[in-house]
Order: structure tokens, then C-alpha cells, then sequence
């Protein structure tokens, strides 16, 4: 069964969360971009190896993704015995996460949807997970309030973290929007606000997980698996990946 469709408002489908992911250029070359290289497949492990302990045991949970993109947390969530439905407002996206899924024999249910408004009903899966997308989405907090809505017993999220080398970043990127630039003028969060968020659903945080102290960008760049565990282990022994990891993703639970 493909999930119903839930448009945009028309107010809003300008806003960059819906026109970049909407470009067939964009989706052919998402999974290079996040997930090529040493690093990039590092990233790809490690985001399903937190996934499976999140939700752990996973076969036979059904399992909302929310902003599925290509669907690699997706594929992941069914090769591991859930049953997964994967929604994207991005049309391109969705076509990328159905060869994939088709490429590894995975079956997955996909449909479009705005993640502000779920075409899903209260409390009608196990778990909801939406990675990359509360950085990116016009009202956050009505996002993570969609996500505790329809999840019986968790909700899986990650941003990038207020007190990090991502808000760097992230700032530079809103000063080329002002100056007339276009760019992923992304935001960063603080792990406070994000608890209050939920709270305010019924939901507490058990689980919280930080990745990388320096930035991605960088380890990429570097592209050495083997420097990025040495160099972040070390800041990790000392505190500074509690203190500063980014990004974050945490786990909640009804």
C-alpha cells in the first residue's frame, strides 16, 4: 500500500526544504555526497548500527521514516525485520529510494508527505524515526509534535547541536542567504529545547548519542577512517565529544 499524499502549504513549498531535495540532480547524487569515501560509509554503518539499538528488538516493529530521502535508514530498519514505511516530500528522492530498495531485494512502503502534516494515523506504528530533516524543516517543533503523534512508543531524531563546529558553519551559511547567496541555510539546536519539545508530547529522552567533534566536512576531506576514530577517540577520552559532539541524535520514548 503507497501512503497518501500530503502537500506543502503553497505559502511555503519556496522554502529551500522543498525545492533543493526536489531536483533530480540533487537526489542522483545525495548518497554520493553523504555516504561515499571511507568516512561516508563509516557514517552509513553507524547511523543503522544506532538504529537497530534503538529500536532493538527490530524485526517485526513497523516503523515510520520520516524524510526517508534515499531511504538508506530505511533499507537498513527492513533488512533488520521491520516493516517500513518511508515518506518524502521530494518525488526525486523517493525514485532514488525505490531503486535502492529494489537493488538489495528490500521491500518498502513509500509515499509523499509533508513531514509538518502526517497522512498517518495517532499511535498507528512502533516507532518513527526522521533524520536530517528537524535542521532543515520551516517549524520544527510541529514536526517532532507529528512524530510523537503517530509513534506508540518511540521517536528517533538528530540535529546539529547548538555548542558545536556545526553552528560555525551553519551561521556562515545564513550570513551568504542575506547577502543574496542561496545555500542550506540549515539551523542548529540545542539538546534542552529538543527534550521540552517532546516532553510537551508525553515523550522523555532515553537515549542521546553525539558523532563527531570536528567537523564532517572535514573528516571527509581527510578521508583517512583511520584518523578521524584516532583523532575523535582521543577528544572523546578527554570530554570534549560530550560537550561539543555534533550531531546529535536522540531517542525518546512514550
Amino acid at each position: 500500500m503507497t501512503p497518501p499524499t500530503t502537500p506543502a502549504p503553497s505559502g511555503e513549498r519556496s522554502h529551500y526544504s522543498y525545492t533543493h531535495y526536489a531536483d533530480h540532480g540533487v537526489a542522483e547524487g545525495f548518497d554520493a555526497l553523504r555516504f561515499s569515501g571511507p568516512i561516508g560509509k563509516y557514517l552509513l554503518r553507524a547511523q543503522e548500527s544506532l538504529l537497530l539499538e534503538a529500536l532493538a528488538p527490530v524485526a517485526g516493529r513497523r516503523v515510520l521514516d520520516v524524510g526517508t530521502g534515499t531511504g538508506r535508514a530505511a533499507i537498513g530498519l527492513a533488512r533488520a525485520g521491520a516493516s517500513v514505511v518511508g515518506l518524502d516530500y521530494s518525488a526525486e528522492m523517493l525514485r532514488v529510494a525505490r531503486t535502492r530498495a529494489s537493488e538489495v531485494g528490500v521491500s518498502l512502503e513509500l509515499g509523499i508527505a509533508d513531514a509538518h502534516a502526517l497522512p498517518v494515523s495517532d499511535r498507528s506504528v512502533d516507532a518513527a524515526v526522521s533524520l536530517r530533516v528537524l535542521m532543515h524543516a520551516i517549524d520544527w517543533r510541529t514536526c517532532v509534535g507529528e512524530l510523537c503523534r503517530v509513534a506508540r512508543w518511540r521517536v528517533v531524531v538528530d540535529f546539529p547541536a547548538l555548542v558545536s563546529a556545526a553552528a560555525l558553519e551553519s551561521a556562515a551559511r545564513h550570513l551568504i542567504n542575506r547577502l543574496g547567496g542561496r545555500t542550506e541555510a540549515y539551523r542548529v539546536m540545542a539538546e534542552r529545547d529538543v527534550a521540552r519539545a517532546f516532553a510537551g508530547h508525553g515523550f522523555r529522552i532515553v537515549m542521546v548519542r553525539r558523532q563527531f567533534v570536528l567537523p564532517i566536512a572535514l573528516h571527509k576531506k581527510v578521508g583517512s577512517l583511520g584518523v578521524t576514530r584516532g583523532v575523535e577517540g582521543a577528544l572523546a577520552a578527554v570530554g570534549v565529544l560530550r560537550l561539543l559532539g555534533s550531531p546529535v541524535t536522540v531517542v525518546a520514548e512514550r
